[in-house]
């Protein structure tokens, strides 16, 4: 089944094999928003999910990313044939 993915959105593979933190522009771009717009959001702590400021740099931590979005990992089989989640 092929995924269809929005032309400035992401797919939700490409959202599930985001590292733990990713920088302003790649949460921009899982949300939709242009550079401009997310940075002024970033400032005026208007940001949709929190974001850090790490001296010059915006940080935004990729679980938040995915709770806004409705994205959870899917499940895998663990020992026993139990669900286990990544």
């Amino acid at each position: 089944m092929a995924t269809h993915s929005p032309v400035r959105g992401m797919s939700r593979e490409d959202l599930l094999a985001l590292p733990v933190a990713v920088d302003l522009d790649t949460a921009n771009k899982a949300l939709t928003i242009g550079r401009s717009t997310g940075y002024a959001l970033a400032k005026q702590d208007a940001y949709p999910v929190k974001v850090l400021r790490l001296g010059n740099a915006y940080r935004v931590i990729t679980a938040d990313l995915h709770r806004l979005l409705g994205i959870a990992p899917e499940p895998t089989a663990g020992p026993g044939g139990q669900a286990c989640w990544p």
